[in-house]
């Protein structure tokens, strides 16, 4: 296992002169030893370029890449001792369960009781066990990605373990089980994890870290936690959470705000002129028409979701919703409401950044 730090850029543009041009705009970020990591982003955002780089299948255009301190910028990915599992299986379908997961171990010629101790362990893992004898040809895809995960896993001296969506052709009911499956096997085996995925309840339910990334630039670097309550940049925001947080433009002076129409006192030293306020759904309550320290609101819309009721709002032309316990008390379509949309969990952003 390795500690990983990136200092780079990337562009596969020979020349490139703005920020269009880069697949991975400069960063300076570390991945600690042991840690479980997921690199969160839309679809060509660079979390596989990132990822790429540190297995040593890209060279980074400018800067370096260190495996525990030491230059590893044009290492192979042999060198630098690097398990990657990739998005669709990569196995031996000739060769039996058993077989494939040892395949990494008889390669680096581990005696054959270590092979044999280190596989069942593995199986176990992965409930795997009653299968180790079974040709992998027979099995189905997601099975078959099973073996791949085990035999990223396998090698307990690997720098770090990487995944490049590797549940995508998983069965959604199996993708929860193997989420909390590899979550139990980070803790027990103590390796460096870094996780791509699309999916923010994967990257959310996976990692203790999360980097969200949008356009080539990484925006956030937090716990799930610090994601969702203090979001650091107005796309985390959005893209954390279901539905995202809103968003209202407001103009902050002389210690107050002035939006909607209405002009309430702020409830933290903010810097004057246009800003954007956020809250979350579910902590943006609903009070009745006219109530102090609120924003008029008309009801748009009510659905009911199962567990909770969304409901939509239009707040002097913008769009608000409230997540609303399946027990409180709704207000119907058409109705006039107070939006509470300060309190503590209020952000507030600056040319999209947090403002602290």
């Amino acid at each position: 296992m390795a500690r990983i730090d990136l200092d780079l850029a990337h562009s596969y543009r020979p020349n490139p002169k703005e920020d269009s041009d880069y697949a991975l705009l400069p960063l300076n970020m570390s991945f600690e030893d042991g840690g479980a990591y997921a690199l969160l982003g839309p679809s060509g955002c660079g979390k596989t370029t990132m990822l790429n780089i540190m297995s040593g299948l890209l060279v980074p255009s400018h800067g370096t890449v260190k495996f525990d301190g030491q230059d590893m910028t044009r290492a192979t990915p042999q060198q630098r001792n690097i398990a990657q599992v990739f998005q669709f299986p990569v196995i031996y379908d000739t060769m039996t369960v058993a077989e494939n997961l040892a395949f990494p171990l008889k390669n680096r010629r581990v005696p054959a009781q270590q092979i044999k101790a280190r596989v069942g362990q593995i199986a176990e893992m992965l409930e795997m066990s009653h299968q180790l004898d079974m040709r992998a040809a027979g099995l189905s895809a997601d099975q078959k990605q099973k073996i791949s995960l085990g035999r990223g896993l396998v090698r307990p001296d690997v720098s770090a373990v990487l995944f490049d969506e590797p549940l995508t052709v998983i069965d959604p009911h199996l993708k929860w089980q193997l989420r909390r499956k590899l979550k139990q096997i980070h803790h027990e085996l103590k390796l460096t994890l870094i996780y791509v995925t699309h999916d923010q309840v994967e990257a959310l339910t996976f990692a203790d870290q999360v980097v969200v990334m949008t356009r080539g630039k990484v925006v956030q670097l937090g716990t799930p936690d610090a994601l969702f309550e203090r979001p650091a940049h107005t796309f985390v925001g959005h893209f954390i959470g279901s539905p995202g947080m809103n968003f209202l433009e407001v103009q902050a002076m002389g210690g107050q705000l002035q939006l909607g129409g209405r002009q309430l006192a702020a409830p933290q030293a903010l810097p004057e002129g246009s800003l954007r306020l956020g809250i979350r759904p579910e902590y943006l309550a609903l009070a009745p028409a006219g109530a102090a320290a609120t924003l008029p609101a008309t009801v748009q819309k009510v659905q009911d979701i199962g567990t909770y009721f969304l409901v939509t709002l239009d707040a002097a032309g913008q769009t608000l919703k409230a997540r609303l316990a399946p027990d409180a008390a709704l207000p119907a379509v058409g109705d006039e409401v107070g939006a509470q949309v300060l309190g503590e969990h209020t952000c507030f952003y600056k040319n999209e950044e947090l403002v602290a």
